[in-house]
């Protein structure tokens, strides 16, 4: 394993149920002014918005609305949030939502407190804000791990890119698996999909030698696969809901990724094509990542011949395929659980636009393959 200092933030409140105890609890350690997070309605449909605004009120609050976060939310939202938070004397930021809701808080928290451009000061100087609008999440929809760092992908439309950027940490995360019971299956089994890419894109990265943090990986993505089956087998399976939730911090408090220099490109690949579409992350991660694997068959076979065994359960009679037969098990369990494989199944058919993503991807150095724009072009284009 490489040298590494472990620090990690976030307050963790786990189980079936926990979502107001925790929430009043830290709310009362918290000021006056709090600024209430949310996406596009459905917080208010399933009646969950009532219940935490009168938990907010309840701790004696001033309650501020910032609602419309949007999937893939864009730095226009981020500078809107930031304004709200600096009008109205905002002291504490409560996210309550999925990734998007809670990346857009992140930079928000962030943006708030300076008087820069964070996009010019991260892309251009290569600077990082160092004070934030305290902030703690709430997760509805699981599968992104936002709640559990400080990284966030935002959509800049001016630019028409989706990058990430580095925003606050959470004082807290509440993971009630109740609170994840009116999504549909299809958003579930994104979700679930995203933290499984997430594993994948942290295991493949270097150094190929497997490790501790990889093991322990190896583990997670079992889980994963074996409790998504279990919830599309009966939705009311509460255990199965709150094993995928905590998969998903798992993937990204940075535990797995611990000694090692992580991959990514698959995530980067989906950005680029997500700027120009606005397409649904885990779905296009489904499409995305078995081609890509198969560019990087040579390169990276020990890892994927590895994971082929200890997480897919298949063995070839060689290294080479070993790993060919875990990349069709993967795109097996894709296609099992209802994911796309193919662009067309997201509406995505117009080939200029995915060579304007690989043109304006980033690259990733953790990748066991160096791959060039002309090639990630190629891989887009197979999966059409």
């Amino acid at each position: 394993m490489d040298n590494f200092t472990y620090q990690y933030p976030v307050r963790q409140y786990f189980g079936k149920g926990c979502a107001e105890s925790a929430i009043k609890k830290e709310l009362s350690l918290v000021g006056q002014n709090v600024l209430l997070a949310y996406g596009c309605g459905s917080l208010k449909h399933t009646g969950l918005y009532d219940k935490v605004k009168g938990w907010l009120l309840e701790s004696g609050k001033n309650v501020v609305d910032f609602g419309g976060i949007m999937s893939n939310p864009t730095y226009e939202k981020v500078q809107e949030g930031a304004r709200l938070v600096r009008e109205s004397g905002i002291d504490f930021i409560l996210a309550v939502g999925g990734g998007s809701v809670i990346d857009c808080c992140k930079i928000v928290s962030a943006q708030a407190l300076l008087d820069e451009d964070i996009w010019e000061m991260q892309y251009v100087k290569h600077e990082f804000p160092t004070r934030f609008v305290p902030m703690g999440a709430v997760v509805t929809a699981s599968g992104t791990g936002a709640e559990q760092n400080n990284g966030a992908v935002i959509t800049h439309t001016g630019e028409q890119l989706k990058q990430p950027l580095v925003g606050a940490y959470h004082n807290f995360a509440v993971l009630d698996s109740d609170l994840t019971r009116s999504l549909p299956m299809a958003q579930v089994i994104s979700g679930a999909f995203d933290t499984l890419s997430h594993c994948m894109e942290t295991y493949m990265g270097k150094p190929q030698i497997n490790n501790l943090s990889d093991e322990l990986n190896e583990s997670v993505m079992r889980n994963v696969i074996q409790n998504l089956r279990a919830l599309i087998a009966d939705p009311d399976n509460d255990f199965a809901r709150g094993e995928l939730m905590w998969d998903s911090a798992l993937a990204e408090n940075g535990l797995l990724k611990l000694g090692k220099q992580t991959d990514f490109q698959c995530h980067m690949l989906e950005h680029a094509v997500g700027a120009y579409t606005d397409c649904n992350h885990g779905r296009a991660l489904a499409v995305i990542h078995p081609v890509l694997y198969r560019h990087l068959l040579n390169e990276g076979k020990e890892k994927l011949a590895r994971m082929a065994e200890q997480v897919w359960g298949v063995k070839g009679s060689t290294t080479e395929e070993s790993a060919a037969f875990g990349i069709a098990a993967l795109e097996d369990f894709i296609r099992e659980v209802g994911l796309p494989t193919r662009w067309h199944e997201l509406g995505i058919t117009d080939e200029s636009i995915l060579r304007a993503a690989a043109d304006t991807c980033l690259l990733m150095p953790g990748c066991c393959k160096q791959f060039t724009r002309d090639e990630l072009f190629e891989v887009l284009k197979e999966c059409m």
